[in-house]
């Protein structure tokens, strides 16, 4: 006996099985207009704000003013000029500072003895107040762009390293087995197994260390020095100038958020291999 099958409601399960289709107004669209009306709200509460609130401009200038303030430090002041040096100082500062930390890292996670001598000056070194250094750096080194290094440097260093220790240190010791089970090297097992395991836990730290690096720099400009955005800083503090003030705070949060974006675009294409979540708060 032969049992015919209709096939009438086909088209209805083919159209069934097709997805939803996504509104366009989602995702990646939303949040991004998201971010932008808050842009916008927040610029517009800056430029009509003190306004309403009677609000002296030596106090808090208008968005405005602060714009006209910007082209007029561009024309005269040389602000480009300023901003270089001072990007330059927290580029060559980041990386000493994340080159040390990660060596400092690797060797304190790979030798506990190491560690038990020498944590107590790393924590001490982390603990002191890092403005206290710029001056006396100020003095061996003099007005220089040296000083603002190594006060990037200091600041760098504890984050990256703290980071790569705590990562060496847990590293699946299976995995180190495994390895040693097919004659591996000391070295072979650092690089196979140790090194890529302390990645994510070393873009971690350098995210925070990129952001950090430019408030050393400005702490060592402020401090002593006749060029760079904290040299500007001091001056537009002395005039009274505080659209100048909010001219260089700004240049420096782009320079921070620039020096971030630089760490996300590598850790992309270093850990590409790694499983991301659907949601990031970043």
């Amino acid at each position: 006996m032969s049992v015919s099958v209709s096939n009438e409601n086909a088209p209805a399960v083919a159209g069934a099985a097709k997805p939803a289709a996504r509104p366009f107004f989602s995702g990646k669209v939303a949040t991004a207009s998201g971010s932008v009306l808050v842009l916008l709200v927040f610029l517009a509460a800056w430029e009509w704000g003190p306004g309403l609130l009677n609000m002296p401009e030596f106090i808090l200038p208008r968005f405005s003013r602060v714009v006209q303030e910007f082209g007029h430090m561009w024309q005269n002041s040389e602000l480009l000029m300023h901003s270089g040096i001072t990007a330059f100082e927290v580029i060559v500062g980041f990386i000493l500072g994340a080159l040390l930390g990660l060596v400092v890292g690797v060797v304190l996670g790979l030798s506990p003895t190491t560690e038990s001598i020498l944590s107590p000056y790393i924590l001490a070194l982390q603990i002191a107040p890092k403005v206290a250094f710029a001056p006396l750096f100020v003095m061996w080194l003099g007005y220089t762009i040296y000083p603002k290094i190594l006060v990037a440097i200091l600041i760098v260093f504890f984050p990256v390293m703290i980071n790569v220790l705590s990562a060496v240190r847990t590293v699946d010791p299976d995995m180190v087995n495994l390895v040693r089970t097919l004659n591996a090297s000391r070295w072979q097992i650092f690089r196979l197994v140790e090194f890529p395991s302390a990645l994510p836990a070393l873009f971690s730290g350098l995210r925070i260390a990129s952001t950090l690096a430019v408030i050393g720099v400005t702490v060592g400009e402020l401090v002593g020095g006749n060029l760079g955005l904290g040299f500007l800083l001091v001056d537009g503090e002395g005039q009274g100038n505080t659209s100048a003030v909010f001219v260089t705070i700004a240049v420096l949060t782009l320079i921070g958020i620039v020096a971030y974006a630089g760490v996300v675009w590598a850790e992309k294409r270093v850990l590409h291999y790694l499983p991301r979540a659907a949601t990031t708060t970043v």
